[in-house]
């Protein structure tokens, strides 16, 4: 064999072997790309709004690269979501905040817990007739959530704001302790009160039901701060807290890719946990 011919067939050797690295490379990239694990089907509970969405978006964007499948149960009250976790048609939910959860299970001895925080939707006062809680007449109408989480959270944000006194732990209007303005107080289940706004001086209206209904930020004359308490959870049942599923939708949820999704897509109106 001439020196022209070997040089040649060395040519091809090299040659099939950088394209053997390069498929070799290509295959290694693809399984980075892949989900490390697949680790299944995952049922979460939520209420449409900020829940829903949020989840959404998770499933959209993040879970399948993490080898997650969610499936969302949608919910339109406050009710039935936890009867559902703990009776096994959910793995987790995302909708209610830590006290109201508590409540829940003192009254069901169901085996609930709390994952974690994820969003607060701040409690707000809305009124469709006045821009300022200085321009609430005495004697106003004012429309509070009827379930004892969320009226007990009610009347601490009215009392924070000097419209009311109540005790140090307040569960219904029979807890106020001094009303100065005479204000009339109507107790009614949450997904009733934006329509309430429309007999009522004022409603106390949760973000999930406000967003719903199309309430606007314009109409809210008072609201939480930051500092509340009262950020939402992810909840799940105890035998599934460390459950690989429930981990990952946890991290997931938490991420900055959600943190920046949600400051983005309520302009502040929820608020991502740290």
């Amino acid at each position: 064999m001439s020196i022209s011919t070997r040089f040649a067939a060395a040519l091809v050797g090299v040659s099939a072997v950088s394209l053997a690295l390069t498929a070799c490379a290509g295959t290694s990239a693809d399984a980075d790309a892949a989900p490390e694990e697949d680790l299944g089907t995952l049922v979460v509970g939520a209420t449409a709004v900020p829940a829903g969405e949020i989840l959404a978006f998770v499933q959209d964007n993040l879970a399948e690269e993490a080898g997650l499948d969610l499936e969302i149960t949608e919910f339109s009250d406050y009710n039935t979501p936890n009867p559902a976790l703990a009776q096994g048609a959910t793995d987790a939910n995302l909708f209610q905040h830590a006290p109201f959860l508590d409540l829940f299970v003192t009254d069901s001895g169901d085996d609930l817990v709390s994952v974690g925080e994820v969003y607060l939707p701040p409690l707000a006062l809305y009124s469709e007739t006045v821009a300022s809680i200085d321009e609430l007449p005495d004697g106003a109408e004012i429309a509070l959530p009827n379930d004892a989480s969320n009226e007990s959270r009610a009347l601490l944000l009215l009392a924070d704001a000097g419209l009311i006194e109540t005790t140090a732990e307040p569960t219904t209007i029979a807890d106020i302790t001094a009303n100065p303005r005479g204000f009339e107080f109507t107790e009614i289940d949450a997904a009733s009160l934006p329509t309430a706004l429309q007999q009522q001086d004022a409603a106390i209206v949760n973000f999930s039901f406000a967003a719903a209904a199309g309430l606007s930020g314009d109409l809210q004359i008072l609201t939480e701060s930051t500092d509340s308490p009262y950020f939402n959870i992810l909840a799940t049942r105890g035998e599934l807290i460390d459950d690989p599923r429930i981990v990952t939708l946890y991290e997931l949820l938490t991420s900055v890719e959600t943190q920046e999704w949600i400051i983005e897509n309520y302009n502040g109106l929820v608020i991502p946990a740290e």
